[in-house]
C-alpha cells in the first residue's frame, strides 16, 4: 500500500484491515445500518460503505450507535467551536422563528452582519465578501474572480494539495486520488512542489536545511509563464506542510511582480486553529482572496465564501456565484455565533497554547519511536509522519492505518493523509487534560503497533 494514490487524502474504506476493525467492533445493529446505507448510497472512496454508525455528538467527543465515545481529532475539519456548540444552536432556532430563508434579489440583517464581522476581523484590506453553501464552490468563485480581474487563465497550484472535489477544484488540486482517469481537466492549471520540508522535492534536509528553493521555483514558473491569473493554495496544508516563515512574503512579491492574484484557501483552518484567527496571519502576508468554509458554520451548517479586497470587485455585469443559498440567514447566524464564542472564549489562544503543548509531547515521542520520521504542527493543526526507516524514510503506510484503529480502539478518532500521516485536528475547546489524555493514547497505540512490525 506504499505510496499508493488512494491513500492520498485519507484512510480509504476497502482495506482489509478495515475489514478486521468492522468485525471486531460493531454489533448486529451497527451492521444492519451500515448495509443499509450501502444500499442507498453511491459507493466511493473515503465515503460509502462507511466505517461506523453515529447517534450523537458533542463538544470534542463523537458516540458510535453502540455507546463508545471517541475524541474525535478528525471532524472534517468543521468542529472548531466542539459538536452540538449550544451557543450556535441557540442562533439558529432563534433565527428560524425570526426569518428561515432568503430569496434572491433581497438581503436580511444576519448576512450584512455577518458580513461586516468578517471584513473586521480579517487581516489588511480584504473587506469585500460573497458567500455559497460550501467550499469546492468558493475557491470556484475565487477562480472566476481572478479569471476576470487579470484577463488571464492560467493558475499556480501546489502538487498534492486539495482544494475541493469538483471537476474544476480537481483541476488546480494536487492529489492523484481525485485526477486520476477522469479525463479532460481545466486547462492551464500549473503545478509545483509544496512546501514540505520533511520531503522536499530538491532533498534541502540533505543541502543543509531549507533555502526556500520551492518559493523562487513559483517565481520562476510565473515568469516563464508570463500570464498567470494567481497563485492559489493552502498557507499551510492539512497534512501538515508547514513552509518556513519566508516562504510567502517571497511568493507575495513574486505575484505583484507578475501581475498574478494571490489566492489562500483557508477552507479548513481559518477562525483559529492554528493558534491565529486566519493561517496567513503567521507569515504576515495578506492575499488577494482568502477563501473560507468548513468551520464557518459552527460545524452544524454548510457555508463558505471569500473575503477580497475592493478594489478586485470588478464583476457587477457577471455572476459570481449565483447560490440560492447566498445569503441564507440560518447559516449566516450560525457563523456569526461561531466567531462570537471564538472571541469570547479565546479559543484562538486555546489553540496556541494547547498546541505547543501537544506538540511538545509529540516531539518526545519522536526521541521514542523509531517508527516516527516527523513531527510538525501549528496550534491546534499537528501532523505525526511515521516512517519505515528514518534514513531512507520510507512511508510506513500500513502501520499509519494500524496505529489509527488501535487509537479507535482506546477511544482516539483522527485521519491519515499520504497514507502514512497521522493527521491531528481536534476542536479549539479542547483542554490541556484532554490533550494530554489523547496524547497517552497516541502513545499507547504506536507502542502496540511498533511491537507488531
Amino acid at each position: 500500500m506504499s505510496g499508493n494514490k488512494d491513500y492520498s487524502e485519507g484512510d480509504v474504506n476497502i482495506s482489509p484491515r478495515r475489514e478486521g476493525w468492522q468485525a471486531d467492533n460493531l454489533d448486529a445493529d451497527t451492521r444492519a445500518l451500515l448495509n443499509e446505507d450501502a444500499r442507498y448510497f453511491l459507493h466511493q472512496s473515503l465515503s460509502t460503505p462507511c466505517l461506523n454508525v453515529m447517534r450523537a455528538c458533542d463538544g470534542i467527543y463523537i458516540e458510535d450507535l453502540q455507546g463508545r465515545r471517541y475524541m474525535d481529532f478528525h471532524g472534517n475539519n468543521v468542529h472548531q467551536v466542539g459538536f452540538n456548540n449550544p451557543q450556535v444552536i441557540a442562533a439558529i432556532k432563534s433565527q428560524l422563528d425570526e426569518l428561515p430563508f432568503c430569496t434572491r434579489r433581497y438581503t436580511n440583517r444576519t448576512a450584512v452582519d455577518l458580513a461586516k464581522k468578517l471584513v473586521e476581523i480579517a487581516p489588511g484590506d480584504l473587506n469585500k465578501v460573497l458567500f455559497c453553501p460550501g467550499g469546492t464552490s468558493a475557491v470556484g468563485i475565487a477562480i472566476k474572480l481572478a479569471r476576470i480581474v487579470t484577463g488571464r487563465y492560467k493558475t499556480i497550484s501546489m502538487w498534492d494539495s486539495f482544494h475541493g472535489a469538483s471537476l474544476e477544484t480537481i483541476s488546480i488540486g494536487g492529489e492523484a486520488h481525485f485526477r486520476h482517469d477522469i479525463g479532460p481537466l481545466l486547462p492551464g492549471t500549473e503545478h509545483v512542489p509544496p512546501p514540505g520540508e520533511y520531503r522536499c522535492l530538491w532533498d534541502c534536509h540533505e543541502r543543509g536545511g531549507c533555502d526556500l528553493k520551492c518559493a523562487h521555483y513559483v517565481e520562476y514558473v510565473l515568469e516563464k509563464e508570463g500570464d498567470i491569473a494567481a497563485v492559489i493554495a493552502e498557507p499551510v496544508r492539512s497534512t501538515p506542510f508547514i513552509p518556513k516563515p519566508d516562504y510567502w512574503k517571497i511568493i507575495r512579491a513574486a505575484c505583484d511582480r507578475h501581475g498574478a492574484l494571490l489566492i489562500f484557501d483557508e477552507i479548513p483552518n481559518a477562525f483559529g486553529r492554528t493558534g491565529k484567527m486566519f493561517v496567513c496571519e503567521h507569515y504576515d502576508v495578506v492575499p488577494d482572496i482568502l477563501v473560507i468554509g468548513k468551520g464557518f458554520g459552527g460545524g452544524i451548517l454548510p457555508l463558505a465564501g471569500i473575503i477580497a479586497r475592493e478594489d478586485l470587485d470588478l464583476a457587477a455585469d457577471r455572476s459570481l456565484g449565483h447560490y440560492t443559498h447566498e445569503k441564507n440567514p440560518v447559516a449566516c447566524a450560525a457563523a456569526l455565533a461561531t466567531i462570537e464564542f471564538i472571541e469570547e472564549n479565546d479559543l484562538v489562544e486555546n489553540a496556541h497554547q494547547v498546541g505547543h503543548h501537544a506538540l511538545e509531547r509529540m516531539e518526545s515521542m519522536m526521541s521514542e519511536f523509531s517508527l516516527i520520521g516527523d513531527v510538525r504542527g501549528l496550534g491546534l493543526l499537528m501532523g505525526v509522519e511515521l516512517v519505515r526507516d528514518q534514513r531512507t524514510r520510507e512511508r510506513a503506510t500500513e502501520e499509519a492505518e494500524a496505529v489509527m484503529y488501535n487509537a479507535l480502539n482506546r477511544g482516539l478518532s483522527f485521519k491519515v493523509t499520504m497514507g502514512n500521516i497521522l493527521t491531528l485536528t481536534p476542536p479549539m475547546t479542547i483542554s490541556h487534560q484532554e490533550m494530554d489524555q489523547a496524547m497517552d493514547i497516541l502513545e499507547q497505540s504506536l507502542t502496540d503497533v511498533q511491537r507488531e512490525f
